[in-house]
């Protein structure tokens, strides 16, 4: 670190004096004292003379190389302006201004021409490959919540190490995703070495809220979907049932002279399809049904309302505050998939958040931010069928639920102090975040036990399921998968075969487990992060940005995350500050740390072995009965117990990188930047009471001899895992018309590690040999492309591409090899062709029980298919009315960072849906996967599954946060939707 300072130094006294001259700076804040990036200011001189520039990310603008001399200033943002031109008087050296720009009326038109100055474009925040979506751009993404979790995430790309992105909500982090209807704009990596910032800025996605506005506008939308318009889903023999209603709409004004809102409302109705594909039994004659698919409705009913006050307590002083309630209920939430319609759940869920900020200008170079948030999520869920489960590995899941009856309520807390300074060419900027997570769970989880079927060597039965014999009259054996295992249980238990006459024919359980105890246990965590960061503009094409950040939590004895954070933007070729720089050069460097999970801590205190006892007993022989708990409370069974290692410290990740950035002609910027990443101390877990190598014998019970002379398996949470990515990043941005708003991007990704967090552990509990391997975020190749056409007639596209690779999965025998109850281990690479149980797969001839020095196939091994998700909106909008003072705005008049030219404040951001008339209605048709091309979901690596090497569900059938929402009935989705605007 005193190297770097000392370079900074250097730097700072062999910069050149470059005589009599003035400079102006200050920060562009709106009406609640929130920054405004990308505000357009222009200078005029005495000569009548203008020089435009625009405010970074932190708000900050400058200008440099003046003449002394009085000046008018003038400063507009979408949707803002100031209310009248600022008359100054400059003289030589260093001068600030500040400025507070208001909500204008929609008949308001500003146009202002220009240039970016060099010391703007070599702003830390304004790296090219940021990507800032406004206005028309933003219809490029889903209305749905949880597709467009997944097109952000699809965006930000797999740059933000193993834990993927993280996402703010007007600075906080936490809660929920906003309706879309709420959000004035996007931004992604966006100054990724900020030392503001705890997660990494390469994955970093910002949204931001809408304030209030001085006069009253409104908008209006309803969307319809339905099973009919849209195609069959891949994974089902018939068309799954879907229907969409979502209504809502947002009303804006002023309360006073000094107070204006925002209000926003949304209803969904969503009877959503859920597709289950695996494969069972018929129960009358017990043969094998595979495929099984069914589909099944599932009503999701969901509310949010989110009002917004935003005031003006003095000149100095503004005020914002935002509240937001949201309710969910969905009956059979988690049928699909494996899953049949026994395990579903009823979930119903409410949250709340309160969000307060305030911004108070001391001075002119000098700004304080305090915000507040609380933020509330209360969960019910109650089994639909009670238990016991029955899981056959990679074939289905019955039985009731073990979620049981329960109950989940989250408290979260959030105070921020952050502080601006302005100091000649330095910026600073310096706060403290404090969080506190207080956690009420009340789950009775797997109180009504689990019987898990996994498959293994066993006789070949021959069409009387007799076993068929060798030469020498021994059973020939053969690997049998999880199915005919269960099925094999099923037709000996009622030819009335005795528990072990069954396990020798290949039939049994393979485990069973049950918890007791006390259900009810509350935790709870506290962190704190600090930081302050210097952008100092050593030249005028020279920005120099050094940062330090120090975080700290409980529940854990780590005190040593120490975050130091550099950067470095320079414009060759333009030392004089009076010229747009065509190239500008960025490097950075910083340590990233990630917390200690609050889960985490739950599942230690919950399952030490004195709150619940975790039960687990290896080839159970009273299938389908259910054991007591004292009679499990001895030897018979052994009792899970997971723990906190006391050295496990943070994970954090090394992030280096560089970047060149270059001005195209059409206002097309292109950016390629190379970045680094080494990740220490990652998350896994590990058996540290697995019987000792050698000593476990499948067919031997009692063989097993413990490091800890007791059977009970002890899960330790450690932070012993290691991380290595290299991206090359390849983004454009182009404004290529008032028509034409495009951005992409082109990623090569490669990924390895030794873990992908706490869920992982190793194949073999003594060794690490195969761990290290690709990461499950080893997607090589992606290809990202949005944007926003407008055509002749009025007719607005708006496309949204996402094209990756493979993702790697890891390949497992689907059976507990090691005697530590998990049935992760992996199978060998045969060497014998004429060992018995082999299988023989795309990976080769494998064997699900490798023999003592088989060498074992690495972890994620296999690879699956790519993705092309191609979606797609077209609109029209309808105009009536008296048309407004001014007109409309152009279409896509202001899409991304770094646009130049005329834009018009009337309606929206940059939403040529406001035409210049009072009134507008919008239709417009939404489809996700125009191309209807089977997107295959994750592929399922366990080689006893009868879905080996395949997918069940398409890509993106995930849910949205702990509820269950979910629009993944149909694989192409069609949706009508009509906005109206005044």
């Amino acid at each position: 670190m005193r190297l770097i300072f000392l370079f900074f130094a250097v730097l700072y006294a062999v910069s050149p004096c470059f005589g009599q001259t003035a400079a102006l700076h200050g920060v562009v804040t709106d009406q609640s004292g929130a920054v405004v990036p990308g505000a357009v200011i222009t200078l005029t001189g005495p000569s009548g003379a203008a020089r435009t520039t625009k405010s970074a990310s932190d708000g900050t603008y400058s200008f440099s190389g003046l003449g002394a001399g009085d000046y008018v200033v003038q400063a507009s943002a979408p949707d803002l302006a100031l209310l009248q031109p600022v008359k100054i008087s400059l003289k030589y050296g260093e001068q600030t201004l500040s400025l507070q720009l208001n909500v204008v009326l929609p008949s308001q038109r500003v146009e202002v021409q220009g240039t970016e100055a060099p010391a703007v474009a070599t702003a830390a925040g304004s790296n090219a490959s940021a990507l800032v979506l406004r206005g028309d751009d933003l219809q490029a993404l889903s209305d749905d919540p949880t597709d467009l979790a997944t097109d952000l995430q699809a965006l930000a790309g797999p740059s933000a190490g193993p834990n993927g992105g993280a996402i703010y909500i007007d600075g906080f982090s936490g809660g929920e995703l906003p309706s879309k209807n709420e959000i004035r704009e996007i931004r992604i990596n966006q100054n990724p070495f900020s030392p503001e910032y705890d997660k990494l800025g390469y994955g970093r996605i910002e949204i931001f809220t809408k304030p209030g506005a001085n006069r009253f506008h409104g908008t209006g939308n309803y969307n319809f979907g339905d099973s009919f318009w849209n195609s069959r889903n891949p994974y089902a023999a018939e068309k799954a049932p879907f229907l969409l209603k979502e209504y809502g709409g947002n009303l804006s004004g002023p309360l006073n002279r000094s107070t204006s809102f925002f209000m926003s409302a949304d209803r969904a109705a969503i009877d959503n399809g859920a597709i289950i594909n695996g494969t069972t039994l018929d129960p009358a004659t017990l043969v094998v049904i595979d495929p099984y698919t069914q589909v099944f409705r599932i009503p999701q009913r969901r509310l949010t309302l989110s009002p917004r006050l935003d005031t003006q307590l003095s000149a100095k002083d503004t005020l914002s505050v935002r509240y937001r309630f949201a309710t969910a209920d969905i009956q059979d939430a988690g049928v699909g998939s494996f899953n049949l319609v026994s395990t579903g759940l009823h979930n119903h869920s409410d949250s709340q958040a309160v969000q307060i900020a305030n911004t108070f200008v001391f001075s002119a170079n000098a700004i304080n931010e305090t915000r507040f948030q609380f933020y509330r999520f209360n969960l019910s869920s109650l089994a639909e069928e009670p238990p016991p489960t029955i899981q056959v590995l990679g074939s289905f899941i019955g039985g009731g639920a073990p979620a049981g009856h329960s109950f989940n309520l989250e408290n979260d807390y959030e105070l921020q102090n952050y502080t601006s300074l302005l100091r000649g060419p330095h910026t600073w900027r310096f706060g403290l975040r404090l969080r506190a997570a207080y956690l009420n769970d009340t789950s009775p989880t797997d109180f009504g036990g689990t019987f898990i079927f996994s498959g293994g060597l066993a006789p070949e039965l021959d069409a009387s399921n007799r076993p068929v014999l060798d030469a020498n009259g021994q059973p020939v054996l053969v690997n049998v998968n999880s199915i005919e295992s269960y099925r094999r249980t099923l037709l000996f238990g009622q030819s009335g075969l005795t528990p072990a006459e069954i396990r020798a024919l290949g039939g049994g359980a393979s485990q069973f487990t049950i918890a007791a105890g006390v259900p009810s246990l509350a935790v709870k965590q506290w962190d704190v992060g600090t930081f302050a960061g210097d952008d100092w503009r050593a030249r005028p094409n020279l920005t120099l940005s050094c940062g330090f950040r120090y975080e700290a939590q409980t529940n854990t004895g780590d005190w040593r995350d120490f975050a130091p954070r550099i950067g470095l933007a320079w414009a060759p070729g333009s030392r004089s500050g009076k010229s747009a720089p065509k190239n500008v050069i960025r490097a950075g460097f910083g340590i990233f740390y990630d917390r200690f999970g609050l889960a985490n801590t739950l599942a230690a205190e919950r399952y030490n072995g004195i709150v619940q006892q975790q039960y687990v007993i290896t080839n159970p022989d009273f299938f389908p009965s259910i054991p007591s708990i004292a009679s499990l409370s001895g030897v018979a069974g052994q009792q899970v117990v997971e723990r906190v290692s006391p050295a496990l410290r943070a994970p954090y990740l090394m992030q280096s990188a560089l970047a060149f950035e270059r001005q195209l002609p059409g206002h097309t910027t292109v950016a390629v930047t190379f970045a680094d990443t080494h990740g220490l101390h990652q998350l896994r877990s590990r058996d540290i009471n697995a019987p000792l190598p050698g000593t476990y014998n499948q067919q031997i019970p009692g063989s097993e001899v413990f490091p800890l002379n007791n059977p009970n398996p002890v899960f330790l949470m450690e932070s012993a895992g290691l991380y290595n990515q290299t991206q090359l990043i390849t983004n454009f941005n182009s404004q290529a018309s008032k028509n034409i708003s495009l951005f992409g991007s082109y990623l090569y990704n490669h990924a390895m590690s030794n873990t992908d967090g706490l869920g992982t552990f190793p194949a073999n509990p003594y060794s690490m040999a195969g761990e290290y391997g690709p990461a499950g975020t080893d997607i090589r190749h992606r290809v990202t492309f949005g944007g926003s056409i407008n055509t002749r007639w009025g007719f607005r596209f708006n496309p949204f591409l996402v094209a990756n690779s493979g993702a790697p999965f890891d390949i497992t025998a689907g059976q507990d090899l090691y005697g530590d109850t998990l049935f992760n281990g992996r199978p060998g690479i045969a060497a014998d062709p004429n060992k018995p149980g082999l299988v023989l797969t795309k990976y080769g001839l494998l064997d699900p029980n490798p023999s003592a020095g088989e060498r074992i196939l690495p972890r994620n091994h296999g690879r699956g298919p790519g993705v092309i998700m191609f979606n797609l909106r077209v609109s029209k909008t309808f105009a009536f009315g008296a048309a407004r003072e001014g007109g409309g705005a152009p279409s896509g008049s202001y899409g991304r960072r770094g646009e130049t030219g005329p834009f018009n404040l009337g309606g929206p951001r940059g939403d040529s849906s406001s035409s210049g008339r009072r009134y507008n209605l919008t239709i417009s048709m939404s489809i996700r996967n125009v191309l209807n091309r089977n997107n295959p979901g994750p592929i399922i690596g366990n080689i006893e599954s009868p879905r080996f090497g395949q997918a069940n569900q398409p890509y993106g059938a995930g849910t949205l946060g702990g509820t269950g929402f979910s629009e993944s009935a149909d694989n192409r989705r069609l949706e009508l939707q009509m906005r109206f605007t005044f």
